[in-house]
């Protein structure tokens, strides 16, 4: 049982704390899918927990604001959690729900990530114009990420890969409107937005190496407070791979500027760790893979870095 092999290391989650007839209130981005994604949490939370009064609260972080620019150029990820950290320290809210593939590899240790939910599908997606079977010719695939352009440049030498922001509803109607002839999604994000009739081709992990911590939710929370309510959300398969996935990143320095990309499974009880590392420099990419104890998540991520780093 993964339970009795990775027990829990996490002292922010321990506590006697009651939380009968406390409310609960947890912070999300505005747009409708980080909402519907928060509220699958919350609904979580609940199922087990159903004494704890939940509250909903959203905003508009300046990474939702600021959609003429690629991220690389406004201040990476952190423009997405700047917002829903000061809720936190605060004390407007207690709880922020996140996609972990747009947090910071870095995280602030006073607001610690408290648990990570059941992975959705991790893998990328192809979402074409109605009707369309292949990327019309003359018409730019639309990714906001340095890491699929990349890959894409390889599936797709002969079109161009242009930068599109905005919430998944919004690059839909660009794409509808014609001004993209392809899309490149989340899988997890379309599959929960009820939006799987518009994919046209799932990528394999092979083709198009996911983002860390790519399909995953991640909870997030003030340290030194207990939230034993917590400890039954968090999914300890998922919580292996994300943790060597975050690791293999944050060792290569990567981000939005530096395509990285890690995608880690449990087979067996060992974890199969792969990672893509691009050099800033020479533009020269590779992948490779390592494996080892789930007790070692970490580790193996710091150490698939140093190969790649070495590769490339």
């Amino acid at each position: 049982m993964l339970w009795k092999i990775y027990p829990f290391k996490n002292d922010a989650m321990k506590g006697e704390r009651q939380v009968e007839g406390k409310k609960i209130r947890v912070g999300s981005r505005e747009s409708k899918l980080a909402v519907l994604q928060t509220q699958l949490v919350m609904e979580e939370i609940h199922r087990r927990h159903p004494e704890i009064q939940l509250e909903l609260v959203t905003m508009k972080t300046t990474g939702d604001r600021i959609l003429d620019r690629p991220l690389s150029q406004v201040g990476g990820k952190g423009l997405f959690v700047r917002e829903l950290d000061a809720a936190l320290r605060e004390g407007r809210v207690d709880l922020t729900v996140h996609s972990l593939k747009d947090l910071p590899m870095e995280q602030e240790a006073d607001l610690p990530l408290l648990a990570f939910c059941r992975r959705e599908d991790p893998r990328d997606v192809l979402i074409l114009p109605k009707g369309m079977k292949e990327p019309p010719s003359g018409k730019p695939i639309g990714s906001s990420s340095p890491r699929r352009e990349l890959q894409l440049r390889k599936l797709y030498p002969q079109l161009e890969v242009k930068s599109v922001r905005g919430n998944v509803l919004t690059r839909l109607e660009k794409l509808d409107r014609g001004e993209y002839g392809a899309l490149v999604l989340a899988y997890a994000g379309v599959k929960r937005l009820g939006l799987e009739n518009r994919i046209s081709r799932i990528f394999s992990p092979e083709e198009i190496l996911p983002a860390a911590g790519q399909g995953v939710l991640a909870v997030q929370g003030r340290a030194g407070e207990p939230y034993p309510f917590l400890e039954e959300v968090d999914h300890q398969e998922t919580r292996v791979c994300a943790l060597g996935e975050r690791a293999f990143v944050r060792a290569l320095n990567g981000g939005c500027t530096s395509p990285t990309a890690a995608y880690g499974r449990l087979e067996k009880g060992i974890l199969k760790l792969t990672g893509l590392y691009c050099q800033p420099d020479t533009r020269a990419w590779a992948t490779a893979s390592i494996e080892g104890p789930p007790e070692e998540a970490e580790a193996l991520g710091l150490k698939l870095a140093k190969q790649l780093g070495g590769l490339v």
